[in-house]
């Protein structure tokens, strides 16, 4: 069950990740540094996600 809320934790996170680089894109002064950082993170969350779920379903 723990492990389920993690994910779902990470899943909101992710989710405000996109939306913050969205916002980010559509913003007159957008600065490329700020999306790419949030990209990265975004792509992390999503790689960890990837990963607790795998192991979520061998256990």
């Amino acid at each position: 069950m723990a492990l389920a809320s993690h994910i779902a934790e990470l899943e909101k996170r992710h989710e405000l990740l996109e939306k913050a680089i969205d916002d980010e894109l559509h913003s007159p002064g957008s600065d490329d540094l700020q999306i790419s950082e949030l990209k990265r993170q975004k792509l992390k969350i999503k790689e960890e996600i990837t990963r607790l779920s795998a192991e979520a379903k061998a256990a």
